[in-house]
């Protein structure tokens, strides 16, 4: 497979907030500035809370299709690829790997088979657009690591899809889980979040080798980040981290990643968290503390790895 030089882009828009000006300039800006060959689009579908068994992505807290399907294609005038991740948040701010349900059906509870209902329809909804509008790659979720155990509800989601959409569909299961998913066969790619201490990823990457082998399939990281704040080198997945702003923790954790991943063959490259909407002004980049790149030492440290691929 080509090479993924990705980047996630505007994550969980609301309603309108594709349909702005900034959000285009925004994606100029990233074209421009990166590298990257390929986009990362996540439409939010919510839920109440992790055993909730209704999905909306139909609120005013989800940007609407028209909006998306206009950001595709953008996009695609620009010469850039897509993937389409449609991705469940609870309401009450529950990170979406606790949504999970009683293994046995009980009277009265809230069920798997329900919830896989509502699940189904969300991401059978966005593989439609997908499918519409030539989106490269499909990604059916992410990081529902409460759910993967449920094997043959999630084949049957990947058959569903492949009834609609008809190019690579894949899933984005969450960092330390490559190993744990039984189901790989089911789909294109094997992808993970890449949230791994700057010190470990060498341990993790023997690991995930053997995942992979396993499975004899291409695997990319589907998320890979680190926030611009002192400790985050550390503990990348900690969005809640409060510390001072330090970009040069963030260059460093963006560089050992990609040394650690040149010394590896099987990998096929990275969809980068995260890049916003609505920028910060450059004379403010290295003061901020989120994981964007935008003006840091790390957009620089991409920038050349994506052009060196």
């Amino acid at each position: 497979m080509e090479y993924i030089k990705g980047i996630t882009y505007g994550a969980f828009a609301a309603r309108g907030a594709l349909s702005k000006k900034e959000a285009f300039d925004s994606v100029d800006k990233l074209i421009e500035r990166t590298g990257a060959n390929y986009i990362v689009l996540v439409p939010n579908g919510l839920q109440d809370t992790p055993q909730s068994q209704e999905i909306d992505h139909s609120s005013p807290a989800t940007c609407s299709d028209d909006e998306l399907i206009k950001m595709i294609e953008y996009i695609h005038g620009k010469g850039i690829s897509v993937a389409l991740k449609p991705t469940v948040n609870c309401k009450n701010g529950t990170w979406r790997a606790h949504i999970c349900f009683f293994d046995k059906d009980v009277p009265c509870e809230p069920k798997w088979s329900v919830w896989f209902d509502a699940y189904t329809g969300f991401q059978c909804h966005y593989a439609k657009i997908a499918q519409e509008t030539g989106c490269e790659m499909f990604i059916a979720g992410c990081e529902m690591v409460q759910s993967e155990h449920r094997e043959n509800e999630w084949r049957k989601l990947i058959s569903d899809i492949r009834m609609i959409y008809h190019g690579p569909v894949t899933y984005n299961t969450d960092k330390y889980q490559e190993d744990n998913v039984t189901w790989w066969d089911c789909v294109d790619y094997i992808c993970s979040s890449g949230y791994y201490p700057v010190n470990d990823w060498d341990e993790q990457l023997d690991r995930i080798e053997k995942a992979v082998r396993k499975y004899n399939k291409p695997f990319f990281f589907a998320e890979a980040g680190c926030r611009s704040a002192e400790g985050s080198q550390n503990i990348p997945n900690d969005w809640m981290l409060r510390a001072p702003a330090a970009p040069e923790r963030q260059a460093e954790w963006y560089k050992t990643m990609f040394e650690a991943a040149n010394r590896r063959e099987w990998i096929s490259g990275f969809f980068l968290w995260d890049w916003r909407i609505k920028l910060y002004h450059l004379r403010d980049a290295l003061k901020d503390d989120g994981y964007d790149i935008y003006g840091k030492p790390a957009e620089k440290i991409v920038h050349d790895h994506y052009i060196s691929k």
